[in-house]
């Protein structure tokens, strides 16, 4: 049953085929099997998912089911509150923190009767490309253990690639749900800005942070974000618009469809990563498809354009880690000067102190106009050229990754090259647009290779129909390992 589509799992559920603590025991067993070689959860407790599933199973029994999703499970990312549980961000600095209150999200799915395996591995305050900047393990990629699982939502990545859940819940700032689920070959959407709640997320960069769905078949994504969706009081950028529901799916007609493409590839791009891309063009090309070239030229700003306002707004949100509210305290400070310096410095890992001190030189006496100042009007250049882009194209066809998974350790010695494994993804966080990371089958060395799908805002639905029919393309397929390495 574990190694099932979610859909599958899904219907065996409602059809009284399987119970929620049958279901629960057997991911349980898949990860005291398998999670050694992952590293995938940073915390576990069994006795609560256990308890959890029986109180569903008894609702079900009773036909007093709290929704069609009561009872499955999901993952929850380190960064997304849960009352009473352990919140750490991947960070000494929060490493005893407990939540006193539920994120939106998860008052939400909590509503539905989902059940939470929360604690799944994360880069530090959601700050990098690999899952390698967690301050407590390092994830691997299910398909070869020798590899990163990309991140920062790797944890989340991992643990459904590795059959270990059906779904999980992620953050992504400038990639870090699509470039994982790229990398691990399952499927993860980055919603539009303000269509799910990020009261209870943890924040890394405010204006750009949004969490989304992991899951290993469409219907999972389509399902979470029915749920997800909706304005809420307690987050003021949510938006007011409806929420997205199943009815919001259309039957897809591919020869009516014109597919925007970059007129400008970049030269960085893997030849297997090239090579898949373009076969799954020429193939919605013989379907009808009308394929548009789009000047991305802009784009090429992206990364320092990100990497200047995401810098500044960590250096504001983490401020609030000071050693005297809550988090971690140095001990013995001889002036209160310790306290901040000591606790800053032994609580954070290098490289959040590297974007601290990047955002808070950007913002400095002097600097702000310079670098932030500019850095917003150029992401106003990124919003239009999209404006533009979708008066021409229904969606956006990209590669997730310019390349397959790396090797454990491979970058981390050179910030830049690990920012660069985000040059597909930051850009729709610029613009506030919703995005999905689809498997697009894999490279010469048997590793995921994914497709990211870009629409016009809200238009989540529209999104969401084509990639039920992109996914069953020969193409597109990948079997997820049940044996790990």
């Amino acid at each position: 049953m574990i190694f099932k589509k979610y859909s599958e799992i899904k219907s065996a559920l409602n059809e009284n085929k399987i119970t929620s603590t049958e279901l629960c025991q057997a991911y349980l067993k898949r990860i005291e099997e398998t999670d050694s070689k992952i590293k995938a959860f940073l915390y576990l407790k069994k006795d609560q998912i256990l308890l959890d599933a029986a109180n569903s199973d008894s609702r079900r029994k009773a036909g007093k089911q709290l929704s069609e999703f009561d009872g499955i499970p999901i993952g929850i990312k380190d960064n997304i509150c849960i009352k009473g549980e352990r919140v750490s961000c991947g960070s000494k600095i929060l490493e005893n923190f407990v939540s006193p209150y539920d994120a939106t999200a998860i008052v939400k799915l909590r509503e539905k009767g989902f059940i939470f395996f929360p604690g799944l591995n994360m880069d530090e305050f959601a700050m990098g490309s690999s899952t390698e900047n967690s301050a407590f393990q390092i994830t691997k990629n299910p398909f070869d253990t020798s590899r990163i699982p990309g991140g920062s939502s790797g944890g989340s990545a991992a643990s459904v690639a590795a059959s270990m859940l059906p779904l999980a819940l992620g953050s992504d700032t400038g990639g870090s749900i699509r470039q994982p689920a790229a990398l691990c070959g399952v499927f993860g959407l980055k919603p539009t800005y303000g269509r799910v709640s990020r009261y209870g997320l943890v924040a890394y960069a405010s204006s750009l942070d949004q969490i989304g769905p992991f899951s290993n078949d469409p219907q999972g994504i389509t399902d979470v974000l029915s749920v997800l969706s909706g304005s809420d009081l307690n987050d003021s950028t949510a938006s007011k618009k409806q929420s997205f529901s199943n009815s919001d799916l259309s039957k897809t007609d591919l020869s009516k469809l014109k597919i925007g493409i970059m007129a400008n590839e970049g030269a960085q791009w893997d030849a297997d990563v090239k090579e898949k891309f373009h076969k799954i063009i020429e193939v919605l090309r013989s379907k009808g498809a009308e394929i548009v070239e789009l000047d991305f030229s802009i784009h090429s700003y992206s990364i320092p354009i990100y990497y200047i306002i995401a810098t500044a707004e960590c250096s504001s949100n983490l401020s609030r880690f000071d050693g005297i509210r809550y988090g971690y305290r140095t001990e013995d400070p001889k002036k209160l000067e310790d306290v901040y310096v000591e606790s800053r410095s032994k609580g954070f890992g290098d490289e959040v102190k590297r974007r601290i001190l990047l955002g808070t030189f950007s913002l400095s006496s002097g600097y702000y106009d310079a670098y932030y100042g500019q850095a917003q009007k150029a992401r106003v250049l990124i919003k239009r050229s999209y404006a533009e882009y979708f008066k021409k194209v229904d969606f956006i066809l990209q590669p997730t990754s310019p390349t397959t998974a790396f090797k454990v350790g491979e970058k981390t010695k050179d910030p830049v090259q690990m920012y660069k494994a985000d040059v597909l993804t930051t850009s729709v966080n610029l613009a506030g647009l919703p995005a999905i990371s689809i498997p697009a089958g894999v490279d010469k060395n048997s590793l995921p290779i994914g497709l990211q799908i870009t629409a016009n805002k809200f238009e989540e639905g529209k999104l969401l129909s084509f990639i039920t029919d992109l996914s069953l393309l020969e193409e597109c397929k990948i079997d997820l390992p049940e044996k790990i390495q």
